[in-house]
This record gives C-alpha cells, sequence and structure tokens, in this order.
C-alpha cells in the first residue's frame, strides 16, 4: 500500500508520517500542505482548555452547556448534546453523543474566562509554543483548524510527552473519563463502552474502528471528516499522521484500519520497514 499512489485512497493528494520514540522516522507526500483537519481541530482545542486549567482560569467541574454538564462532561462528549445543534438528547454524564456544539461552546468558555478570543487563545497557548507555525483556526473550535502533517507531528509530539501541561494532567485526559458510557462512533456504528479521554478518542475494544485491529486498548487520536487522522499507541511508543484530499465515507472504513495496522506493523518493533506498505 502505496499512499504516494491513488490507489486505495482514490485521493489526488495523500500525505503521511509515522512517529516512533519521540522521532520521525518516516515521511510519505507533502507533510508541509496545509488543509483543514476537521475534527482533529478537537485535539487542538482540549489542549487549550487543558492550559487554562492549569493557568487557573478554567476549572473541569466549572458548568458549561446542559444543567449538570460541566467543562469535563463536553470534553469527553457526555453533556448531552446534539451533534451541532443546542438540543439535549440525554442527562450529562448518561450517554457517549459526539458533539461539535460541545466544543464551541468550550471554546465560549475559555474566551469568557480569559478576555481572548478562542482563537487567540488557541494560537497563544498551543500553537506558537509547539512551533505550528502553519496552523490557524478558521472557524469552530471543533472542526475548523487548518493545519499541515508536519504541525501536526507536533501536537503528536506534544500528546506522547506534553511540554504545556503537567504529566498529571496529561495522563488524564488520555485516560477514560465518565467509564463504562455507551455511544455511537460517527461513521463507525454503537459502541459498548465508547470509550472517550478529555478530548482524545480511546482506542478501547471498540469494533470496528478506524485505528485497525493492531494498536493497543490504550492508544488515543481522533480523525477527522476531512480525510485526516491522527494516534498514538503508547505501549509501543508509536503514532501516526495521515492526509487525503477525499472526505470521510464508506473508503476510510475499508482503508482506514487496514492501514493503521500496516504503520503498526511495520514499525511497532523498529523495524524500519515501510509504512507504505502493507
Amino acid at each position: 500500500m502505496d499512499l504516494t499512489k491513488p490507489d486505495p485512497w482514490d485521493a489526488s493528494t495523500e500525505a503521511a508520517a509515522v512517529l516512533r520514540v519521540g522521532a520521525v522516522v518516516e515521511r510519505r507526500g507533502d507533510t508541509g500542505g496545509v488543509r483543514r483537519v476537521a475534527s482533529i481541530t478537537k485535539l487542538a482545542t482540549a489542549w487549550a482548555v487543558l492550559v487554562a486549567l492549569e493557568e487557573g482560569s478554567v476549572a473541569l467541574a466549572d458548568p458549561v452547556g446542559p444543567p449538570g454538564a460541566t467543562v469535563a462532561h463536553l470534553l469527553a462528549h457526555a453533556g448531552g448534546l446534539d451533534f451541532d445543534t443546542d438540543r439535549v438528547l440525554a442527562a450529562p454524564g448518561t450517554r457517549r453523543i459526539y458533539s461539535n456544539t460541545g466544543y464551541e461552546l468550550l471554546g465560549a468558555h475559555v474566551a469568557a474566562r480569559t478576555g481572548l478570543s478562542f482563537d487567540t487563545y488557541l494560537t497563544e497557548g498551543v500553537l506558537a509554543p509547539l512551533g505550528m507555525d502553519r496552523s490557524e483556526l478558521r472557524g469552530s473550535p471543533a472542526a475548523d483548524l487548518h493545519s499541515s502533517i508536519e504541525d501536526l507531528l507536533a501536537l503528536l509530539a506534544e500528546l506522547r510527552s506534553p511540554r504545556l501541561i503537567d504529566a498529571s494532567t496529561a495522563q488524564l485526559a488520555r485516560s477514560c473519563a465518565f467509564p463504562g458510557l455507551d455511544g455511537v462512533l460517527p461513521g463507525w456504528g454503537r459502541q459498548e463502552p465508547c470509550d472517550w479521554g478529555l478530548g482524545p478518542e480511546l482506542r478501547g475494544d471498540k469494533h470496528p474502528h478506524w485505528m485497525g485491529s493492531r494498536c493497543s486498548p490504550a492508544t488515543f487520536g481522533h480523525f477527522g471528516g476531512s480525510g485526516t487522522l491522527l494516534w498514538f499507541d503508547p505501549t509501543v511508543d508509536l503514532g501516526c499522521v495521515l492526509f487525503a484530499d477525499r472526505p470521510f465515507n464508506d473508503w476510510a472504513l475499508d482503508v482506514w484500519p487496514g492501514q493503521s495496522d500496516a504503520v503498526w506493523s511495520a514499525w511497532s518493533a523498529g523495524s524500519g520497514a515501510s509504512a507504505g506498505t502493507g
């Protein structure tokens, strides 16, 4: 499987990079090109919320959204909000309902507490310190970050070994929040349970899943509807970022699990094999 060719992604632009033990060990395609990364935006937004948490501007227990919902609920898609409206579909803490609206409320909450627009806070608190100079939030804190693979490698490295927040806070973000909640993983169906951290999705025991079958349950990350994905498996110290300019659809259900398995198989043991094989 070669990411520089149109099959099986059938996209005009494809690129990828692999991070192994903190170093970039493979690049394919145009890793400097900027594009909208859709819901991978939520990882950067969540990290900005955690920076604000450590600064004392916000708290995980702050009430935000429906009655009973908090910052923690919204970070973990447990606030009960609909995907893209303010309709409440469940009581907070009872179901995992994936919600862009929740992340937009988080952005507004950080802005209100800090006195800065959220895009400014994200830039000053996360993007600039990580050297993500190509990245810019051009709209929703849930879905409108424009970035490159090179910049997302910097974010991936931060998720792996944090510099902007304390290691204990990062570990909390990478651990299951509100364990045991069932829910629907967009595009992949109902998951029981549907584990999520404070921002990152957790692989857990979900099936089927875009991270494939080889990544450990501790693997975390996010995919975007614009044809992007990012994951990191701490058990083998391995992660990757993949881009394609083809919106998420049924093709990804077939391709992404196999591609993730190929990356994991090629690099989990530090073999030096190409992530483009498999």
